[in-house]
């Protein structure tokens, strides 16, 4: 009898940590679709990582080039942060990982800061990208039977420019950062966390932009619950070497991104 109640607690186990799963949406603009190499990319160990496509309707093993062209959003060419993310986050915390890739190339936060066809996250502009972002994050989470637990936030760096150009204020891009979270969280839920890579500087081009919207970045964080900066050191990859080219972050970059990301969310959802 004792061995049958062991097998019996132990299956049990086990179908629970099976059932331990984590939903994320990784949003914003080209380094959060990923520029870099696939080749030199992180490989998550099968059925621990998995990305959604809202096209099928399916669950696919996550792994670069992550994401797909589909409702505006855009596929790595060819590497990503998001397996290294999932790969750290797995080690950490015994969780899958689903990914919802919701990101375009050169799209802004403020309207202001649109250029042509690449988008923005703002209610308003040529592209509006927000609506899109929460049909496909609510699609996966009817397929997964998942609340989305964080947003994975890379973008500014449009922003900067525009910030640099005079056609947008610091002040400006913050209140739209803070009114795009809470957007976010009256879409998906208010307990939602809002992770923010801090954007990183454009090569050759003033850092002035660069740096307020950093700074902008860093006042939403500390105003905002739940809003945390979980990477840094952006401004760091050009001495690092590992910059792809003037604005886009190369492989080894994407793949510590990924990796600290992972470690300040687990710590953050700890806290």
């Amino acid at each position: 009898m004792r061995w049958i109640i062991t097998i019996i607690c132990f299956l049990s186990l086990s179908d629970a940590m099976g059932q331990n799963k984590t939903l994320f949406l990784a949003a914003g603009q080209s380094n959060a679709v990923g520029q870099g190499d696939s080749t030199l990319a992180v490989h998550c160990t099968p059925g621990t990582a998995f990305e959604y496509y809202f096209s099928r309707d399916s669950l696919v093993a996550l792994k670069d080039p992550a994401g797909q062209h589909e409702l505006q959003f855009e596929k790595a060419h060819s590497g990503s942060a998001w397996p290294a993310f999932a790969k750290a986050y797995h080690d950490l915390t015994g969780s899958e990982v689903i990914i919802v890739q919701t990101a375009r190339g050169g799209s802004s936060c403020h309207y202001n800061a649109e250029l042509s066809n690449y988008g923005t996250w703002d209610n308003r502009g040529r592209m509006p990208l927000f609506g899109s972002a929460v049909i496909k994050a609510k699609a996966a989470s009817r397929k997964t039977g998942l609340p989305v637990a964080g947003i994975l936030w890379s973008q500014g760096e449009r922003d900067a420019n525009a910030v640099n150009a005079q056609q947008l204020s610091p002040e400006a891009y913050e209140r739209q950062l803070t009114l795009l979270i809470n957007q976010f969280r009256a879409a998906l839920g208010k307990q939602v966390n809002f992770y923010i890579i801090q954007t990183g500087y454009y090569l050759h081009y003033p850092t002035r932009g660069f740096d307020a919207v950093r700074k902008a970045q860093e006042n939403v964080a500390g105003k905002m619950k739940r809003v945390f900066i979980v990477y840094r050191q952006t401004i760091r990859f050009h001495e690092k070497g590992w910059m792809k080219d003037d604005i886009h972050y190369h492989q080894p970059a994407l793949n510590d991104i990924g990796s600290e990301v992972a470690k300040q969310v687990a710590l953050k959802e700890k806290k």
